[in-house]
């Protein structure tokens, strides 16, 4: 079994103590490569230096989060965009950006003009987006639709919404939804919204709601731990939960499940996988 995290915050300080031994257990589970998205400047170099530690395995997004978004945001922006130009090792994408009105509003035109910049950012550098969201779908799709014919992809991390909300972000051909440990919780209507009542192949004729082509598997680790190991430190090995939930949900194989996500993962992040 093998898979791809796409999501990750591995450079975090709750991965002080053993990150090594994190990534040891990660690999033999079978997870073959490790995203980290960046949240503010700090961490830019945070994910960079975790990145450069494991090479070849884990690969840097950076960008600014919309919960980091505050009245200084054009000087960090400008310093994340050189940290983009000056990486020691090649970015793969720009993120984790994004929209979050869940706690506040105070910064909420900032956001705005914070995640619009950093749309441009991947237009113009044709890299794909790690997008976060929160509350604000309808202004978030409002901003990618000015760039729907021009954006590279990416994905729509944290997905837990409804049918109408996912065919309303599946509308962006190019992008791809992320699912983790909300998939395996009891009380999730995730496995009906994303399988609904058709399976990959159920021959009758019928579909899911989203296809296996438009789903990437992520941990957004530390948090968001799977059942059955929810209330603990996430970590990349505990995919195999949501793999084993998702290939019920859709009723196939996990290994088919593994194959196509990862397939998904090469084909909106192209530069991780030049060298596979």
């Amino acid at each position: 079994m093998n898979y791809i995290d796409t999501h990750c915050h591995l450079d975090g300080e709750e991965f002080g103590e053993d990150r090594d031994a994190v990534v040891q257990r990660a690999r033999e589970a079978g997870c073959r490569k490790v995203f980290l998205p960046a949240i503010d400047l700090k961490s830019c170099a945070t994910v960079t230096d975790t990145c450069r530690r494991y090479a070849g395995y884990c690969y840097p997004m950076l960008g600014l989060h919309p919960e980091e978004v505050r009245a200084d945001w054009r000087e960090q922006l400008a310093q994340i965009k050189a940290a983009i130009a000056l990486s020691p090792v090649p970015v793969l994408a720009i993120g984790e950006v994004g929209l979050d009105y869940y706690w506040s509003r105070e910064y909420e035109r900032e956001q705005l003009e914070v995640f619009e910049e950093q749309v441009r950012w991947s237009v113009d550098m044709r890299l794909p987006l790690m997008i976060h969201c929160r509350k604000a779908q309808n202004e978030l799709v409002g901003i990618l639709k000015k760039y729907k014919d021009e954006l590279p992809g990416g994905v729509f991390h944290c997905f837990t919404g409804n049918e109408t909300e996912a065919r309303q972000l599946l509308d962006f051909p190019r992008f791809v939804l992320g699912i983790g440990g909300v998939l395996t919780f009891k009380k999730s209507h995730l496995p009906e919204t994303l399988a609904g009542g058709g399976t990959a192949d159920d021959g009758a004729g019928r579909v899911p709601n989203v296809p296996l082509s438009r789903i990437v598997l992520e941990t957004d680790a530390p948090y968001m731990a799977p059942v059955p190991m929810r209330g603990q430190r996430n970590e990349p090995a505990y995919i195999r939960h949501v793999i084993s939930r998702m290939a019920a949900a859709y009723q196939v194989s996990e290994e088919e499940v593994c194959r196509q996500t990862t397939a998904n993962a090469a084909r909106v992040f192209p530069l991780a996988f030049a060298d596979s």
